[in-house]
């Protein structure tokens, strides 16, 4: 993360000093040489500034822009589940039980959340029950 936001520093400063390269192109040879100079000497306040930035945000967390639970529905009737069950929900999603856990929930058209914990293991959370199986996308 640190090198893209290195390199989308960077890379700006480059697109907004493009102008001043044109400029100057159009000059006789003894200023043209000035010019790209004084464009070489402003370069490195910017690597300064990016230095101070980054110091700035050295050791916090950036929350990646990610979706951490989604929401369907079980279509049909549902009566539970148990290991290694393949469950498909409304929005065309095959998910597997991979625990070994058991659930009895009765219920028709069952609104169920898919979440992500903190660890990065994700769970079926089904209305109706106070259990949730660990799931495994598969299509």
């Amino acid at each position: 993360m640190k090198k893209f936001l290195f390199l989308l520093l960077v890379s700006g400063s480059a697109v907004a000093d493009d102008a001043s390269m044109f400029k100057c192109r159009a000059l006789p040879d003894g200023q043209r040489l000035a010019c790209y100079d004084a464009i070489a000497l402003g370069a490195p306040a910017r690597a300064a500034a990016t230095r101070q930035e980054q110091e700035k945000s050295f050791g916090l967390v950036e929350k990646k822009a990610e979706v951490d639970a989604i929401e369907s529905t079980i279509p049909g009737s549902f009566d539970g589940w148990g290991p290694n069950q393949l469950i498909t929900l409304g929005n065309g999603q095959v998910w597997r039980v991979i625990d070994d856990s058991t659930g009895v929930v009765y219920g028709t058209d069952l609104k169920v959340t898919i979440e992500r914990s903190s660890f990065g293991a994700t769970f079926m959370v089904i209305n109706g029950t106070t259990k949730s199986p660990k799931v495994k996308r598969l299509r």
